[in-house]
């Protein structure tokens, strides 16, 4: 069985409503390898920004999807099915519920997050 790397991540809802976020500063503040903060809620999801370099493991989200934008570096994300999707700065992707996927970036990578508030960011089960 394969040893989950250790992630940041933090769940805590950093900023509300009519506040300014700076993704370029909260990204430069992130110093672990796999980073994930919780910015904002928008209706039932929640936006956070991850910087992360490295594998995520496999893992599943059975009741939410999510979506993913690079601002900066490269995403691989991984299907269970043998596909790869190549996301570079300024493309996004959504992986539907249900469905096992990784993510991977071979340089440090910012990327947006947007996903349903009641999910498990290191997966169900």
């Amino acid at each position: 069985m394969q040893q989950r790397q250790s992630y940041d991540i933090d769940l805590g809802v950093r900023y509300g409503f009519l506040e300014l976020i700076d993704t370029d500063a909260i990204a430069r503040a992130a110093t672990s390898r796999w980073s994930n903060q919780s910015l904002c809620t928008v209706n039932d999801c929640v936006i956070r920004l991850g910087v992360v370099e490295g594998e995520f493991h496999w893992h599943k989200h059975d009741r939410e999807d999510e979506f993913f934008l690079v601002l900066s570096g490269e995403l691989a994300i991984d299907l269970d099915d043998g596909t790869t999707v190549r996301l570079q700065p300024g493309q996004g992707y959504a992986v539907p519920r249900g469905q096992v996927h990784r993510t991977r970036a071979a340089v440090r990578t910012v990327m947006l997050m947007v996903e349903g508030g009641t999910v498990e960011p290191t997966g169900d089960g």
